[in-house]
């Protein structure tokens, strides 16, 4: 073999290493790239009791309860199903009913989803009171940063922009 032949055999064979390496990563993965399942797609894959698998979705308007020593209960839904979840501990700051949520644990038996973390989620607009009185106190906090995306933007002149 000459020493081209080599290096180029060498090339192919890291390369192919390489590849079957990362065919065996993302395999292992697969059923992690979903970051949440919603009630329905809970329902639909038939998760058995005791798998662990965060759900997502909406917390119904009305469904929640709290009970003693920081118990409490509450349903989460996606617009077609429903799912009745239990959780103990504190609930994040962000956490209402109607809010985005999702919560990591696993279904028990009787079908309830027994959560042992409960995030809440928020949307892009949102920012802390503390950030927002911080920038309102040094003069850099625009009306619109509370804003829908679209809603003022048209009509608000642009920022820096040369005349």
């Amino acid at each position: 073999m000459t020493r081209k032949q080599r290096r180029l055999t060498m090339i192919g064979g890291s390369l192919a290493v390489l590849a079957i390496a990362a065919a065996l990563v993302l395999n292992a993965m697969r059923d992690s790239i979903v970051f949440f399942s919603t009630p329905t797609m809970a329902a639909e894959k038939q998760i058995p009791p005791g798998k662990r698998f965060r759900l997502g979705g909406l917390v119904q308007p009305g469904s929640l309860v709290k009970g003693d020593n920081l118990a409490v209960n509450f349903s989460v839904a996606d617009g077609a199903a429903t799912l009745p979840v239990a959780y103990k501990g504190i609930l994040p700051d962000l956490f209402r009913e109607g809010q985005g949520v999702v919560a990591e644990g696993a279904l028990d038996a009787s079908g309830v989803f027994k959560a042992d973390t409960v995030l809440a989620k928020h949307d892009e607009t949102y920012m802390p009171k503390d950030v927002a009185d911080a920038l309102k106190k040094q003069g850099h906090w625009k009306d619109d940063y509370g804003a829908k995306p679209g809603a003022t933007a048209a009509s608000a002149p642009m920022q820096g922009a040369s005349k």
